[in-house]
């Protein structure tokens, strides 16, 4: 009966902690796009004549 409940916690707390990873690849992934629009932005500004 043990045996049960060890691996139901198990279960629970993988689940619990794929969620939290994943919830940080996507914070990851929006940062890095965030970089890379900036950037784009930064790079026009400078490439660009002024009006």
């Amino acid at each position: 009966m043990a045996g049960i409940w060890r691996d139901f916690v198990v279960a629970v707390v993988t689940a619990l902690r794929r969620r939290d990873e994943q919830a940080i690849a996507d914070e990851r992934r929006r940062a890095v796009e965030r970089l890379a629009e900036e950037t784009i932005r930064q790079q026009r500004r400078t490439t660009d004549p002024p009006e």
